[in-house]
């Protein structure tokens, strides 16, 4: 990698960490668009590019949820007995969308699926809706019926699973802070399952560069991990002196920016 690449990863590890733990996601999602103009640059293969940047961003949270968790977790945010029972499910929903079912689809349409669901979490962070007062949580099967769901969908756009999870547990009424910094605990079991998924799928697959483990990029994750672990802490940090409209507002926008992005790989892909 030239030295314009390593700094265009590092600026976005340092801002996918910030807003991990800022916004409790795992940053995956935030990465895919920087780290594919990354991989263009670099002339990686354009058949492999989104699925490896995909990948490469979930490898990274597996570090970046990690110091985001143990912020949360000094100040008692996170709802442990949630987490662990969401964990099972996602577990198995990570390792089945990370494996074969990410291996086929092909670029144009994984890049179309990333965008629309993007769109679709945006506009529900930016609308705020109210959940039904009285709605809790479903009982054991409901929760890991959904940990499977949303396993599946975060590991096919290499996202730690707040995009989901969050509005999830807002909609059941768990307080918004207390969803926020959960969504931290449960994105490690996510990027630990999906990363798994994606080396084992794609081992040995014949357009992958130099460096690769499957189709997570080494080089890549290394220089985003090695900002992203220091800048966690200061985005929970800021966290709790944000209001809950703030929080969600700015989660929404991030989001729409990114889906644009994503619309125009799709349709470059396509041959629009």
């Amino acid at each position: 990698m030239l030295l314009s690449d390593i700094a265009m990863l590092l600026l976005c590890g340092s801002i996918s960490g910030f807003l991990a733990g800022l916004l409790g996601i795992g940053g995956g999602m935030i990465l895919v668009p920087f780290m594919i103009l990354v991989f263009n640059h670099l002339h990686f293969d354009q058949s492999v590019i989104v699925h490896m940047a995909i990948a490469s961003g979930m490898a990274t949270i597996l570090f970046t949820t990690t110091s985001a968790i143990w912020a949360h977790h000094k100040h008692g945010s996170i709802d442990w007995n949630l987490v662990k029972m969401l964990s099972p499910g996602l577990v198995i929903g990570s390792l089945f969308g990370g494996s074969e079912l990410f291996e086929a689809l092909n670029t144009s349409w994984l890049s179309l699926f990333f965008a629309v669901f993007i769109v679709y979490t945006s506009i529900q962070m930016i609308l705020n809706k109210k959940p039904q007062p009285g709605r809790e949580l479903p009982d054991s099967v409901g929760l890991v019926s959904f940990g499977v769901f949303a396993g599946t969908l975060s590991s096919l756009l290499g996202a730690g699973g707040a995009f989901i999870t969050v509005p999830f547990m807002l909609w059941c009424n768990v307080k918004p802070h207390v969803a926020m910094a959960s969504s931290s605990g449960l994105g490690l079991p996510i990027a630990a399952a999906a990363t798994i998924g994606y080396m084992y799928g794609s081992w040995g697959h014949p357009n992958l560069p130099p460096g690769s483990l499957g189709f997570v990029y080494v080089p890549a994750v290394a220089c985003i991990v090695a900002v992203s672990v220091f800048t966690a802490p200061l985005g929970a940090k800021m966290a709790r002196k944000l209001n809950v409209g703030q929080l969600k507002r700015i989660f929404g926008v991030m989001l729409f920016f990114l889906a644009a992005f994503m619309f125009n790989e799709s349709r470059k892909a396509f041959g629009f």
